[in-house]
């Protein structure tokens, strides 16, 4: 692969445009991971990262560029990740930006505190339980609900930003804006995978709707592998946003912009208004938090559904001594995905914005209860599909199947204080509505509510409400030691397979002794309480006789998860990244 064009940027060291050029990449002063093939699978993995004075992960080589910067500058964690998130804005635009939301999990080294921000899109006030409803009241298909403005919600991410770097940032607001608005003006390099998912013709609006076509199909043509892609409209919003904040954004020009867009889609028009925008606030949750062995694993709260799966998971093996398994034996994996059967199974039920409906949380987390759903997991026998059960405080409800898309970007990242954030961000579907508003993308986030408000009689939980937060599975996680001392920083992209990658990740690390990166190098397995999957071109194909054996039902397909860990240690810190996507770990 070649450069169709080499320039400097002040900002960023080098640039990237393949796994092939990162030894290149590299400086004297900045550690970086290296790839080597995997003779037993034919898939390309990567090394860990060791370092011991700060460190990012995240899904772009040019935003943890940008994030290391701010960190050398003496910059926060958070600080960190709003300049790596401005990155990824430009160039993972499929993926997440500042047209999306976020769950963000901050961890305070010095006063030993966890603070969890739910940036979550909202539905717009005028919105109700029939908004994916035809005229005859039955409930759309979710291919005819995905691009246009009706299922754009109110972008959550920057509200956010501000919350958390009020309270845990460093360095001035306006900085943090700088790499990104110099790789905007300049322009940054098209990666393959970019070239790829653009081919791969998932999203229609991108070929239906003129701003967002012009933008990566210039004259008819896409943007290729190499090329040089500028986005001045995007450099001028975030001027803008770093000179003036973010009331910019959610009541001046920009606000206008996106409700002009949104209202007067030509596909699918929407409800969401400048008063929608004006008053949406960013919430700090409390975590959600359980016992694994001896370690404390932390999450967030509902409306996210990913830190009550993970812990559901995690406390119900339990009783099971995984140790003593070889990393993804059969014997340990039919285990994992019993324990996921159950917990997809109280998620799709129980799981909501806890603001609007009565969410047990305590009860789906409490020892006892997840002691007795252990109990239903036979070793030598897949259970079927499972059924939710019934925790202290919980109601009858429906069960919910909303589509979550895998369209999501991670980033974990520790600062030179021992702070640390583990945030997951989302635009939704690839490339979200397809609308694209002064060289940033809107989310079609509404879709993860459930598109039919009843089921046999009764409310889904998940049901779109005025001004309610759509259920998600992101799942940023924090897990300490017994001391409450930090131990790992994960996450990962992936739509509802999400908890299961994060999961077995963490199963990998605690319990296989893996580091992160030979934890996220595994091969994928998931089940959500349908059949059980198994990752194409991996070793994990080799066991589907042996699932089969066991009762399972199981489909062999790519499995495109991007984990980001950060595992910290006596020694200093131990970080990964997913190489089924092309982001790095930077360290000092």
């Amino acid at each position: 692969m070649t450069l169709k064009t080499l320039f400097t940027l002040s900002s960023i060291s080098a640039i990237l445009l393949s796994s092939s050029l990162l030894s290149a990449y590299a400086s004297t002063d900045t550690k970086r991971e290296t790839r080597e093939p995997e003779a037993a699978t034919g898939i390309t993995v990567k090394k860990a990262v060791h370092g011991s004075k700060f460190m990012v992960a995240s899904a772009n080589p040019y935003a943890s560029e940008a994030g290391l910067a701010i960190l050398a500058q003496g910059g926060s964690a958070v600080d960190a990740a709003i300049a790596v998130q401005l990155v990824l804005t430009l160039v993972e635009p499929q993926s997440s930006g500042i047209g999306g939301g976020t769950f963000m999990l901050h961890w305070d080294n010095k006063n030993n505190k966890m603070t969890t921000f739910d940036g979550r899109e909202t539905a717009p006030s005028a919105a109700s339980s029939s908004l994916f409803l035809d005229p005859k009241g039955k409930p759309l298909r979710w291919r005819d609900t995905v691009v246009g403005g009706r299922s754009v919600g109110v972008p959550g991410l920057l509200a956010t930003f501000k919350k958390a770097h009020d309270q845990y940032g460093k360095l001035p607001w306006s900085v943090l804006f700088e790499q990104a608005i110099t790789l905007a003006e300049n322009g940054f390099i098209v990666s393959p995978r970019l070239e790829k998912l653009l081919s791969m013709n998932f999203n229609p609006g991108i070929h239906s709707l003129p701003e967002i076509n012009q933008y990566f199909f210039p004259n008819g043509k896409s943007v290729k592998a190499g090329d040089v892609l500028v986005n001045k409209k995007l450099a001028r919003v975030y001027r803008s946003i770093a000179k003036k904040g973010i009331d910019v954004f959610y009541q001046g020009w920009i606000a206008k912009k996106i409700v002009e867009k949104v209202q007067g889609a030509s596909i699918s028009p929407g409800l969401l208004s400048l008063d929608d925008m004006a008053a949406y606030q960013a919430k700090e949750r409390q975590a959600v938090c359980g016992k694994y062995r001896d370690y404390n694993v932390c999450g967030m709260a509902p409306p996210s559904s990913g830190g009550v799966a993970v812990i559901q998971i995690l406390a119900q093996l339990q009783r099971f001594d995984l140790a003593k398994y070889q990393p993804n034996s059969v014997e340990a994996l039919h285990l994992y995905t019993q324990s996921a059967r159950l917990a997809f199974a109280d998620r799709n039920r129980y799981i909501a914005d806890a603001d609007f409906v009565p969410v047990p949380t305590s009860g789906l987390i409490e020892p006892s209860y997840l002691a007795k759903r252990s109990l239903l997991i036979d070793p030598n026998k897949d259970m079927g599909k499972a059924s939710a059960g019934k925790p202290t405080k919980a109601i009858a409800l429906a069960d919910d199947s909303a589509i979550e898309r895998p369209s999501t970007s991670h980033l974990s990242i520790i600062d030179g204080q021992g702070n640390a954030v583990s945030m997951t961000s989302s635009i939704e579907n690839g490339f979200g509505s397809a609308l694209m508003v002064e060289g940033f993308i809107l989310n079609n986030q509404l879709t993860d509510f459930s598109l039919a408000p009843k089921k046999e009689g009764q409310w889904v939980a998940n049901r779109v409400q005025a001004n309610k937060r759509p259920r998600s599975s992101m799942a940023p996680m924090m897990i300490f030691n017994q001391d409450n001392s930090l131990k790992l920083l994960i996450g990962s992209p992936g739509g509802s397979r999400i908890i299961n990658y994060v999961a077995q990740t963490i199963i990998g690390i605690l319990d296989w002794k893996l580091d992160p990166q030979e934890a996220i190098n595994l091969p994928k397995i998931t089940n959500r309480n349908h059949g059980t999957t198994l990752e194409r071109g991996t070793a994990a194909e080799a066991l589907k006789p042996l699932l089969e054996a066991k009762g399972h039902q199981v489909q062999i397909r790519d499995l495109n998860s991007g984990i980001h860990a950060i595992e910290v240690t006596t020694s200093g810190y131990i970080g990964g990244a997913d190489p089924r996507r092309e982001g790095i770990v930077l360290t000092k």
